[in-house]
């Protein structure tokens, strides 16, 4: 297993695509793993958990 990839929302909507209110509701639904707090109080997410989810989740259409 890789190590994570400790990142918060922001961080990981610009790596990823995927807008930080999904990842927060992701995180209320308990369908990511919450890693903590980071300094300022954000939460942490794994970037290789969000981009494994992403596959997960259906695609919207346009």
């Amino acid at each position: 297993m890789t190590q994570p990839v400790l990142v918060d929302a922001y961080a990981a909507q610009a790596a990823t695509g995927i807008r930080a209110g999904t990842i927060r509701v992701w995180l209320h639904r308990g369908r990511i793993t919450h890693h903590g707090h980071d300094a300022q109080g954000r939460d942490l997410v794994d970037l290789h958990e969000i981009r494994a989810r992403a596959q997960l989740a259906p695609a919207k259409s346009a």
